[in-house]
């Protein structure tokens, strides 16, 4: 135990370096370089494994309960949409359907028929397809910081103690992303890192509740999917930057922050009994 976190972060900041370098140097997170980084957690627990000889099936394969996994999937579309549906009413112009059709069906080459192509085609496979295939690049993430990281970091700190430090470490992980490329929505730095981190170490609470309870990696790669395919692909989209929605809404807004946070006190309030949530 002793070796395997300096390991684990030796690798992580060689893999990070890498893909932070192209990211400082372009200024941009196109989506290959993005799937790249998102990566490289998962990298450093393979590697770690690796030269440590840690059982690969140790980092949290096993196939949960449908519970969790229901979980998983619904819990961002919940905790988002009152944040987004109050910006929306108390801000003119905030609601930008029209756009956000236009956008949806014009994928499919079908922007005459805007509502067809949006609420027929677009949002169903973006609620299936989209999913799934964002949680090949969220088990990259997951891999290192719930497979690995985060039962380490609960052995020796208990499960707040984890949750809190796992989750700086992924904030501060995206600070290169957000300070000098374009993973933000061009509001004050030190807001958007502000609104992000407080956002991140709120989703490592959910997701330290789902993986202790689950005793699986999958509600926590569903979970990351979920997320970044509901908040960045239809809620950020269906929102116009006018105002103080910016502020609110997205990875960067109070709002959203807040709403994270609400929704963690309140899983873990209920997990507060079950095993592993009350220590420490």
């Amino acid at each position: 135990m002793n070796k395997q976190l300096p390991v684990f972060f030796a690798f992580l900041g060689l893999f990070s370096a890498a893909a932070y370098a192209l990211v400082i140097h372009s200024h941009h997170m196109d989506a290959p370089l993005s799937r790249f980084t998102m990566w490289c957690p998962g990298f450093a627990a393979l590697c770690t494994c690796f030269v440590l000889r840690i059982p690969v099936g140790s980092l949290g394969w096993s196939w949960p309960a449908p519970r969790f996994l229901k979980l998983a999937y619904f819990l961002p579309l919940l905790y988002a949409a009152p944040v987004y549906l109050i910006t929306w009413l108390a801000i003119h112009g905030a609601l930008s359907l029209q756009s956000f059709e236009a956008t949806m069906s014009g994928m499919y080459g079908l922007r005459q028929w805007p509502v067809f192509g949006t609420f027929a085609v677009a949002l169903p496979l973006l609620f299936t397809v989209n999913v799934i295939a964002t949680c090949v690049w969220a088990l990259g993430e997951e891999l290192g910081w719930r497979g690995f990281l985060f039962p380490r970091l609960h052995q020796r700190f208990g499960f707040h103690g984890a949750c809190l430090i796992s989750g700086a470490i992924w904030a501060v992980w995206h600070f290169p992303g957000l300070l000098w490329a374009d993973y933000n929505v061009g509001t004050n730095p030190f807001f958007a890192m502000t609104c992000f981190t407080v956002g991140v170490v709120a989703m490592a609470y959910l997701m330290g509740y789902l993986r202790l309870q689950s005793g699986s990696l999958w509600p926590c790669v569903l979970i990351h999917a979920s997320h970044n395919t509901f908040v960045q692909g239809i809620y950020d989209p269906l929102t116009a930057p006018v105002g103080a929605a910016k502020y609110i809404t997205s990875e960067f807004g109070a709002g959203l922050a807040l709403s994270i946070v609400i929704a963690a006190v309140v899983l873990v309030s209920r997990g507060r009994h079950e095993t592993g949530l009350s220590s420490r």
